[in-house]
């Protein structure tokens, strides 16, 4: 038990004046170590924890079987497919390179002010609007980009693409896993380009 004793200094000594019994005042310091206690837990227990700041994307469901019909298909003349890779180097191509006999036109560009990724993508929604003025695409149809981070390009690119995407408004957007034809697509491109 905690204890804390105060002694009494007495008062005014002098002839005449009786002495007077100390008395010793004890204070029980028991609960305040208990009270201490107590409130150290509910504090800790009631403060909320700082929550990491994290981007959220909305993920479809595994669970969810769609029948082959009703899938959305992504039409050639909409999408857009990004390449990231090392150095901060964004190849892309128009399409989605279905047809093994003929290799789309892979350029390259980075997150550059002018002439970048995102002059690319305006230009690619730009076109895809003309062609819903020309009938040739449903009101539906938008601009998808497909999104294929190499194993040697960055976080910061895929997030820099993504900023890209929130910034540009593009709706219909996917990270997809890139293929080895893709990586083929680089290295023809790099050998052309000198690289």
């Amino acid at each position: 038990m905690a204890e804390m004793e105060v002694a009494d200094k007495g008062g005014k000594k002098g002839p005449g004046v009786k002495k007077g019994k100390k008395l010793s005042t004890r204070v029980d310091l028991t609960p305040m170590v208990d009270l201490g206690f107590l409130l150290i837990t509910f504090f800790m227990l009631t403060t909320t924890l700082n929550k990491p700041k994290t981007m959220e994307i909305n993920m479809p469901y595994k669970d969810e079987i769609i029948p082959e019909e009703d899938e959305t298909k992504i039409k050639e003349s909409t999408a857009l497919t990004v390449l990231l890779s090392k150095k901060h180097r964004i190849y892309y191509y128009e399409g989605m390179a279905t047809d093994p006999e003929t290799p789309p036109d892979v350029k390259i560009t980075g997150f550059k002010p002018e002439k970048g990724i995102r002059d690319v993508i305006i230009d690619k929604m730009k076109k895809v609007e003309d062609l819903k003025r020309a009938g040739q695409l449903t009101a539906k149809d938008k601009t998808t980009v497909l999104i294929k981070p190499d194993t040697n390009s960055t976080y910061e690119d895929l997030v820099n693409m993504l900023d890209e995407m929130a910034i540009n408004d593009v709706r219909v957007y996917a990270i997809v896993d890139i293929t080895d034809v893709d990586r083929e697509f680089i290295q023809a491109t790099e050998q052309a380009s000198g690289e």
